[in-house]
């Protein structure tokens, strides 16, 4: 069975049939696929491009000694969005739901995570509840960092207000076991939203919002691909970051300065 093509189907809410339709085969080959079988070169290109994701990653190609298929950062990559505004409402969903072990964010503000969904705090609640470790991570809206980023895209202390409009959707979590909200103030070159072996990885780029910005779809492969690299710095920002104490928080002056 090609679990990933079932994963990547499964993610983008395509059917096989509609995956049949767009490679101008019967959907009875789309089965034989899913099961296990090779498409065609023509079909596997076609297909890659219809789900948006690299054709190695759903095909990887045999290793030197034809058995094992060969691992590495390029098979890593699953998918590319133009920005971080196109990636489906239903993916970040369906992400979120089939978490079985952790799901990590580390954002400044984050305010579409839970403005996109209102049920988002309840939907991580239940799955703290399910054995799933929560780890939420958003900008010290008094940090340096902070300030500077506001500086940068030109909206000046709206990012402080952004970050705490933000929390405010995620108060209920604090008193749930298995979740936990912290307060970064390091420069943030990368959004991460981890689910499993799932990374969504949304690189910032100078003077522009995170929304604006490509978001790359990794999946995990082995622990010396891009995946890896990329949560050993969630775990590193993790680590540094202070645990939210809302009634401590009160605005500053300091991104004035």
């Amino acid at each position: 069975m090609n679990e990933r093509l079932h994963s990547v189907l499964a993610q983008r809410g395509v059917s096989p049939e509609s995956l049949a339709a767009a490679c101008e085969v019967d959907p009875k080959t789309v089965g034989r696929w899913l099961g296990g079988r090779v498409p065609h070169p023509r079909h596997r290109f076609r297909a890659a491009q219809h789900l948006r994701v690299e054709e190695l990653f759903l095909w990887p190609s045999p290793g030197p000694s034809g058995g094992r298929p060969s691992t590495g950062a390029g098979l890593e990559l699953v998918g590319t969005f133009q920005n971080r505004a196109s990636v489906p409402r239903d993916m970040w969903l369906s992400l979120l739901k089939g978490a079985q072990k952790q799901i990590g964010v580390l954002v400044f503000s984050g305010t579409f995570f839970a403005q996109s969904n209102p049920h988002v705090a309840k939907m991580l609640a239940e799955r703290a509840a399910d054995g799933v470790r929560v780890q939420l991570c958003f900008g010290e809206p008094n940090g340096r960092a902070a300030a500077i980023r506001g500086r940068e895209e030109g909206i000046g202390d709206t990012l402080a207000a952004k970050i705490r409009a933000s929390l405010t959707y995620y108060r209920p979590l604090l008193s749930e076991e298995g979740c936990e909200v912290k307060l970064h103030d390091t420069t943030l070159y990368t959004s991460m939203f981890r689910y499993d072996d799932d990374l969504l990885v949304n690189p910032h780029i100078w003077g522009q919002p995170a929304s604006a910005n490509p978001l790359l779809h990794l999946k995990r492969v082995d622990t010396a691909g891009w995946f890896d690299n990329y949560a050993r710095s969630f775990d590193a920002v993790w680590a540094t970051a202070r645990p939210w104490t809302p009634d401590q928080e009160r605005p500053s002056s300091h991104g004035q300065n």
